[in-house]
């Protein structure tokens, strides 16, 4: 058992809760962004794992940086889809959210197949892996520097983005036309906002955003891409994205403590647990969270309605 505390109790494990959450929160600030729109994407398991396909993809045959924007571009084409579907076609988001998963998980299978010849897996020459930043003296600092020391430009581009999401949000005017559009669209509709636009762009957004994520879970590391290799993530963000209702700030600690379990799971697995066991931990604690949130959601709602019964009575 002490050996098993050592293990997971390190500076290290910090390190690696922090790779952990990244792609994680890239994901989950684009499902945000479509959140406070009033638009659940469910798609955002198949928009990261295009992003991760198309990353090494490109990546092992010019850089990583191009293989970055490549899962980038990935994204946004594949939320193109998911945007004429819901918005121009009307379909459902939900649904149209399983098809763009099924959608990914095959395409990626196919080009898989045709370009490599092995439908599981890129051969070990396929591979990019980003680079890792090397903080200097700034890494020499106890505790702070090895928990951010050698990280990819991918984690500080997540967290940087934390903050312009709360600007985003809060200080702009597609900011407020988007919460606008997520708390009464047919009011924001006789207000003179364009909701379709609006919509589109939290979609791409959401796209692009979860193309970086898959990037940073194919590139960070292993470099290489394994068939599914997403995991579940995209439904452990979209679980993310629900408890945290869009906001800033409780994303990133969902994010955290998701990426926490991400990290303990490994962490766990190393120090002789079963690793079948830790690694059912991530998703343990997302059906916690979305049982608090349906909690939360049916509290508010019994709240809203004795209010408007109060207001009927008077």
């Amino acid at each position: 058992m002490n050996e098993i505390l050592a293990q997971i109790l390190t500076v290290g494990t910090l390190a690696v809760i922090l790779a952990k959450t990244t792609p994680i929160l890239l994901a989950a600030i684009g499902g945000g962004l479509s959140q406070v729109g009033n638009i659940l994407n469910i798609g955002l398991e198949g928009l990261m794992l295009i992003g991760a396909f198309m990353g090494i993809a490109v990546g092992a045959i010019t850089n990583p940086f191009i293989g970055v924007l490549a899962a980038l571009g990935a994204g946004v084409l594949l939320a193109l889809v998911y945007a004429i579907a819901s918005l121009v076609f009307k379909a459902d988001y939900i649904v149209v959210g399983i098809g763009t998963n099924l959608l990914a998980i095959g395409i990626t299978v196919l080009l898989l197949s045709v370009l490599y010849g092995n439908a599981g897996v890129t051969p070990g020459d396929v591979k990019s892996v980003l680079p890792r930043i090397d903080l200097g003296p700034v890494g020499d600092i106890p505790v702070i520097g090895p928990i951010f020391n050698n990280h990819t430009i991918l984690v500080w581009v997540a967290l940087l983005l934390v903050p312009v999401y709360w600007f985003v949000l809060y200080r702009t005017r597609y900011g407020v036309h988007l919460r606008a559009v997520g708390e009464d669209e047919p009011a924001a509709t006789a207000a003179g906002i364009r909701v379709f636009q609006v919509k589109f762009i939290s979609i791409i957004a959401s796209g692009a955003l979860c193309g970086l994520a898959g990037a940073q879970l194919a590139m960070a590391s292993v470099g290489s891409f394994t068939a599914g290799m997403t995991s579940g993530r995209g439904f452990i963000v979209v679980a993310a994205v629900i408890f945290a209702a869009g906001r800033p700030v409780p994303t990133l600690v969902v994010c955290l403590i998701f990426g926490a379990a991400d990290g303990l799971a490994d962490r766990l697995a190393l120090g002789g647990v079963n690793s079948s066991l830790a690694l059912l931990t991530p998703y343990v604690i997302t059906i916690a969270a979305l049982i608090v949130a349906a909690l939360r959601v049916r509290s508010a709602i019994k709240a809203r309605t004795r209010r408007g019964l109060a207001q009927l009575s008077s």
